[in-house]
């Protein structure tokens, strides 16, 4: 029988063996397919692939490389810990992990086994497999969590960047310190009750890391299911007119149900915006053109729905919890650091 579990693919052992390295030859100049004598260039697949797809195709490999680096790195420090020791890798991993991982209980091995949710498959007929899997997810478990632990007392720095796009944004819609080094661009939608859900996590950012990141908003009113997301957007770049694009904008997520015509206006008198020239600029149409030059150039780099965020150009799409923001956040942060200290 073949027990089926994500964590086995990773490997077992602390060894060089568990990574292979890749070498490529291509040249991104060159073509990657030739039709009756004319060359197909690596920018035409990527265009036919479309940015959303390429988008996807990058952080993927990002990921990728990441999770095999984590790996890489668990293993340099149990090596350069046996190496201070004077015993080898394998026998510190033999002391400080191995000799303390208790094999797995009856009780553990059934709850591992029903958590399988394996129809037809009697616990009595593969308990032994199964108990023997159990028991490398807990050495596995315990390697990492020991290798973690090492890098406390060693310095690792990490410069593998994740892919980036660069956006442009309006510095007359940017909430923060203008010289704060993490700039989060968003593509956003008053309609969008996702983008809504976004916002607490985006105010606790900008509370926790106050002074190292600001917040850019672009337009992205998905028209065709937000009927009232553009009228919305015309109106919030009104309020900038009259230097209160942040304080309507809160306005306008904080009660989703007012963004017909009488709704904008109504929130524009209640911030003490001069509504005669709030209406003529909502009736002008002005800013119309400019609002679908940030649509489309969302779409240039890759977004598809809203809300969608760029942190210092890494792309994060949908409602994310503050954790995911922290996490790119600290480590744009950490490879600056890292930047300005090789200087």
């Amino acid at each position: 029988m073949r027990i089926v579990l994500a964590n086995l693919s990773v490997c077992l052992t602390l060894s060089l063996a568990c990574f292979g390295q890749a070498e490529t030859d291509s040249n991104s100049s060159d073509p990657v397919a030739t039709v009756a004598g004319q060359p197909v260039s690596e920018q035409e697949l990527l265009d036919a692939l479309g940015p959303q797809k390429v988008t996807q195709m990058r952080k993927q490999e990002y990921e990728a490389r990441s999770a095999a680096l984590d790996s890489l790195i668990r293993l340099k420090l149990v090596q350069a810990e046996a190496k201070k020791r004077g015993i080898s890798a394998e026998d510190l991993i033999k002391q400080e992990v191995e000799s303390k991982v208790s094999d797995p209980t009856d009780g553990e091995v059934e709850a591992f086994f029903f958590g399988q949710n394996r129809e037809g498959v009697r616990l009595e007929d593969v308990k032994e497999q199964f108990r023997a899997a159990l028991k490398q997810l807990k050495l596995l478990k315990a390697r990492r969590a020991y290798a973690d632990t090492l890098r406390t007392n060693m310095d690792v720095a990490i410069m593998l960047r994740p892919p980036t796009v660069n956006v442009s944004y309006d510095p007359a819609r940017v909430k923060g310190n203008p010289e704060a080094p993490v700039t989060i661009v968003e593509f956003s939608d008053f309609q969008c009750p996702f983008c809504k859900a976004a916002e607490s996590a985006l105010k606790e950012v900008l509370t926790k890391s106050s002074g190292r990141v600001k917040l850019a908003y672009l337009d992205f009113p998905l028209s065709e299911i937000h009927p009232k997301a553009q009228g919305a957007a015309e109106a919030a770049r009104c309020a900038g007119e009259q230097g209160k694009f942040w304080e309507y904008h809160d306005v306008l997520y904080a009660d989703q149900s007012k963004l017909d015509g009488a709704g904008l206006v109504s929130s524009a008198v209640a911030l003490n915006m001069d509504e005669k020239s709030f209406r003529s600029c909502l009736d002008s149409g002005k800013f119309k053109s400019k609002i679908q030059a940030d649509v489309d150039q969302g779409i240039k780099v890759g977004v598809a729905g809203t809300p969608g965020f760029f942190v210092n150009g890494v792309f994060l799409s949908g409602a994310q919890p503050l954790a995911e923001f922290e996490k790119i956040i600290d480590n744009q942060l950490a490879l600056l650091g890292a930047q300005n200290s090789s200087r």
